[in-house]
C-alpha cells in the first residue's frame, strides 16, 4: 500500500505569523543552483514567471530561451510581451521539479512567481494565511515557511514604484 500523508493547516501553523494579515506568500527557493529569495507563491496563477534580476543572476542568455509570445499583465497594469520561456529546476529537498518559467523584462517587487504548475507538480498546498507551503515527500509532510515581514516591505516598495511610474498618481500624491 502506498501511504500518502494528508496535507492540512491547523491553528498551530499560524504561530510566528502576525494575524490578522493580508500578506502574499513570499518564500526562498533553490532555482537551478541558487538560493532565490523573494519568490511569490500565487496559487491562482497559471504560469511561473522570472524577472530581470533572476534572469541576469542566473547568467541566462537569449539563446537559452524558447519563443513565448502571449502577453502578460505587469504589476503596474500594462501588457508585457515575454522575452521567452525556459525550463529550470526547483529543488525543495529532497524533491526536484522542472518548471517552465516565462521570462519578462518589467518591474516586479519579486524575483520570481511560482503558481499552479509548480504546486501541482510538487503535490503541494499553499496557504498565505498560514504563510506556508506544505508538500508530501515519501511518508512525511515537508513545509516551506514564508517571510511575512519581507512581504510587507515589498508591498510598500511596489506601491511606491507604481506612484513614481504613474504621472497622474504622482500629481495626486503631491496634492
Amino acid at each position: 500500500m502506498n501511504f500518502r500523508p494528508i496535507l492540512s493547516f491547523l491553528e498551530e501553523d499560524k504561530i510566528r505569523t502576525t494575524q490578522p494579515h493580508d500578506n502574499a506568500l513570499l518564500i526562498t527557493l533553490r532555482i537551478r543552483d541558487c538560493n532565490v529569495k523573494r519568490v511569490m507563491v500565487d496559487g491562482g496563477n497559471a504560469a511561473e514567471v522570472i524577472y530581470p534580476d533572476l534572469y541576469k543572476g542566473l547568467r541566462l542568455k537569449r539563446e537559452d530561451l524558447v519563443p513565448y509570445s502571449s502577453p502578460l499583465m505587469s504589476f503596474d497594469g500594462k501588457a508585457v510581451i515575454p522575452k521567452g520561456m525556459i525550463r529550470l529546476p526547483i529543488r525543495t529537498d529532497p524533491e526536484i521539479v522542472e518548471v517552465s518559467f516565462i521570462v519578462v523584462d518589467t518591474y516586479s517587487p519579486y524575483i520570481a512567481i511560482v503558481g499552479i504548475p509548480w504546486l501541482h507538480t510538487l503535490g503541494a498546498v499553499a496557504s498565505s494565511l498560514h504563510q506556508k507551503v506544505k508538500f508530501p515527500s515519501e511518508d512525511q509532510v515537508l513545509k516551506i515557511r514564508g517571510y511575512q515581514s519581507m512581504t510587507r516591505q515589498f508591498v510598500v516598495t511596489a506601491i511606491s514604484h507604481r506612484l513614481d511610474a504613474d504621472p497622474s498618481a504622482s500629481a495626486k500624491k503631491n496634492l
